[in-house]
């Protein structure tokens, strides 16, 4: 990878600040069409963004307010709505890993990249509150800070995140169980496959028993760009393990440097992949021109919500020229990119592609030009070779 950095957007409704579908230039019920996603998908790529990353849950978070927005679209079928109508930039949906099958998600993942041609990732999700409640196969802890303080806490938070890195194995395999080559279509023979090149998995785990083969044929990828969201040790080891890329939350440089020798760690212990991994730093950005605007937006929408706005990981009201200080200082502690959610997708993301990026181009921190090729050729990983092939 070059010293040039990832830029990924996360789009989350309409946008992470519980208060942005206030703002008078989006109408509340915009979310729910999927013209508004294309739109917004639109905006990154124009921006320049090598990805971006749709949230999903599978429940409705504190119901018990009404001034917030609530519902989604499923986070799949929308990336491949929007598949079609944007050109370069990646697609990458969240699925909750708990409360779903592997197999499922191997297909579905492979759709996008067909669908995408080539530019579908996934961000692997646990689960979130209330989301076992309404799958009802099993009863599961909250993944929250209560967990911790439970004297069984964190092997029962170890034991879920071994189940999360077996999933991601498993989808691996099925991903792989069709040889590149398997779809041969000679019509002299009448051989449409050649049957030596699609595989049972034959899977065995403590929580997964898959046979396979898949029924969709190897991606264009060959495996789709596996993400994972990460803020503490155990997620940081699923990471390690299973996923190309991770999204850490640091406070300021200077953690964000004591997050990567600790990632670079135990990815030296715990890696299955042969790729390294890809760190990217997580920011919440309100972004005007003039920092004082962003602070004042900030006050001002946390007021209409009734609460100061908090996240998992930092929040930057600030202008684009501190901004671009603060994730050159990143990339100085080792970080390889930025994923940014923004706090208005009416405001902040039209900043980002505006103010923040051509700042960030002329520090030399972006290329010139958005990359081309597949999402992995974008982020320098190479296409991997199949586990099943000769």
């Amino acid at each position: 990878m070059s010293d040039q950095l990832i830029l990924a957007v996360a789009l989350e409704g309409a946008g992470w600040h519980p208060a942005a579908w206030r703002d008078a230039g989006i109408p509340a019920s915009s979310v729910f069409r999927p013209s508004y996603w294309v739109d917004q998908a639109r905006s990154a790529e124009d921006a320049g963004a090598d990805f971006l990353t749709f949230e999903d849950a599978l429940s409705v978070a504190t119901p018990t307010r009404a001034d917030r927005i609530r519902g989604r679209l499923d986070a799949v079928q929308l990336a491949n709505f929007v598949a079609r109508r944007t050109d370069r930039i990646g697609l990458v949906p969240t699925t909750s890993v708990l409360e779903s099958e592997p197999f499922h998600a191997s297909t579905q993942l492979a759709t996008l990249d067909y669908t995408s041609e080539g530019r579908a990732g996934w961000k692997v999700q646990l689960g979130r509150p209330g989301e076992t409640a309404n799958i009802g196969r099993r009863a599961l802890p909250e993944l929250g800070p209560a967990l911790l303080t439970d004297p069984d806490g964190p092997e029962q938070l170890a034991r879920l995140f071994d189940e999360g890195a077996e999933f991601v194995a498993v989808v691996r395999r099925l991903w792989d169980s069709w040889e590149d080559d398997a779809v041969i279509r000679d019509v002299t023979t009448g051989r449409y496959l050649d049957r030596n090149k699609l595989h049972h998995v034959d899977f065995e785990g403590s929580a997964f028993r898959i046979a396979g083969p898949s029924i969709t044929p190897r991606p264009p990828q060959g495996q789709p760009l596996v993400t994972v969201l990460a803020h503490a040790d155990i997620p940081y080891r699923l990471a390690a393990r299973s996923a190309d890329v991770v999204y850490v939350t640091p406070a300021d440089a200077a953690d964000a440097a004591r997050i990567v020798r600790e990632v670079r760690a135990l990815e030296k212990t715990e890696r299955f992949e042969p790729e390294p991994l890809r760190i990217l730093a997580d920011l919440v950005v309100v972004l005007e021109p003039n920092a004082r605007d962003a602070r004042r937006r900030l006050a001002e929408w946390d007021a209409l919500d009734g609460e100061t706005f908090e996240s998992d990981t930092a929040i930057h009201a600030t202008d684009p020229e501190s901004l671009a200080d603060l994730i050159g200082d990143l990339a100085g502690a080792g970080i390889e990119g930025v994923r940014l959610r923004p706090a208005s997708v009416h405001r902040d993301l039209p900043a980002i592609g505006e103010l923040l990026v051509p700042e960030l181009r002329r520090r030399g921190l972006l290329p010139d030009q958005p990359r081309e090729g597949t999402l992995r050729d974008r982020l320098g990983l190479a296409r991997p070779r199949n586990r099943y092939a000769a």
